[in-house]
């Protein structure tokens, strides 16, 4: 491997010349550019308490009346990145959002797509392009880019839910805005698209006649992905990750076009060691409590924590429960990687 000449090895006059014509030199940086093995890392194993959280959730919630905030949200912000660049991963925004008892969230649209994955509370509801989606806990909500949606709450106790943007990516095209609008006018069939697709493998007869929809369903409910996960547990080694992917019902491909999403489940007792991925992830613990070595570095979590995965990472996950199984919820940088060309798996 040869040496690489350095900055320093070029005449002042020379590197001043380069500087006024807004030209580098590429050589002396190359290596920081492209380092040979694994890219280098800025962002760092992190995990986010609950229980940090949620006070501080509930105190914004006394201090700014939603009018002043539009979005009441806490930003989950790794510390390797900056916490002002708002970054749980390179590619991943992560927030808690809280809506109170009679609060509404404004209507608008943006560039960057969301998901709304639930952590606690009821009576919560979100408007897309004037389809109601209720919203219980461990529900994933689809709010893609451009679409109309908006944010109510109908219950008596504080709802939050977990935010999950490519945020990151689309800011850094400098593409990243969005557009106020008027309340929309809700349809006549709440939750269509959930009650259109019931179960895996049947859509509505007439869906095989029109073209293939973008987000046909923008809704996921808990209780069927949990239902799915302990029926794939049957039929799945001990050891062997029990996950499952969600998917556009009528193409298959993944449901967003940037980030991906999936579910977790673990067996009492039981360590999962995934294969080593050149995607980033973020994981929030829907139940159950246990430990996760990501490169390392040892992170305890419990119920609604939520850590960060830098890429290409080693990590191994435990349910450190004997008796009570452990779900968590994906969100990865992976579908954007494989549409670049570039996303990798590293068998052991």
């Amino acid at each position: 491997m040869s040496e690489l000449g350095t900055l320093e090895d070029l005449p002042l006059e020379y590197r001043n010349s380069l500087t006024e014509k807004n030209l580098v030199p590429l050589w002396p940086s190359l290596r920081a550019a492209l380092p040979y093995g694994i890219p280098a890392r800025r962002t760092q194993p992190v995990l986010w308490k609950y229980d940090d959280i949620r006070p501080r959730l509930m105190e914004a919630g006394e201090l700014t009346p939603i009018e002043k905030a539009e979005r009441r949200v806490l930003v989950l912000a790794n510390p390797g990145l900056g916490l002002a660049n708002m970054q749980a991963t390179p590619s991943i925004y992560i927030g808690m959002q809280l809506i109170l008892k009679g609060e509404t969230a404004p209507n608008h649209l943006h560039s960057p797509s969301a998901v709304r994955f639930v952590v606690e509370g009821h009576g919560g509801y979100t408007v897309v392009d004037g389809e109601k989606l209720p919203m219980e806990k461990g529900d994933l909500i689809l709010t893609p880019s451009g679409l109309w949606h908006e944010h109510g709450h109908e219950g008596s106790d504080a709802v939050v839910w977990l935010d999950a943007l490519d945020l990151p990516t689309v800011f850094a095209l400098e593409a990243s805005y969005s557009i106020e609008g008027d309340p929309q006018q809700v349809c006549n069939q709440p939750d269509a698209s959930q009650n259109n697709f019931v179960r895996s493998g049947l859509i509505p007869y007439s869906a095989l006649n029109r073209p293939k929809g973008r987000y046909p369903l923008k809704r996921f409910p808990w209780k069927d992905v949990r239902s799915s996960l302990e029926a794939l547990a049957t039929v799945t080694n001990m050891g062997d990750a029990v996950q499952l992917a969600y998917v556009n019902p009528e193409t298959g491909d993944e449901c967003m076009p940037v980030l991906g999403f999936s579910a977790l489940m673990l067996r009492p007792g039981e360590t999962v060691t995934p294969i080593r991925r050149s995607a980033s992830a973020v994981m929030n613990v829907v139940e159950g409590s246990g430990q996760a070595v990501v490169d390392g570095v040892e992170l305890n979590w419990n119920e609604n924590d939520t850590f960060a995965v830098p890429t290409h990472a080693n990590v191994k996950i435990t349910n450190t429960s004997s008796t009570k199984p452990a779900f968590l919820f994906q969100v990865d940088d992976a579908p954007m990687q494989r549409k670049l060309g570039f996303f990798e798996e590293f068998p052991a």
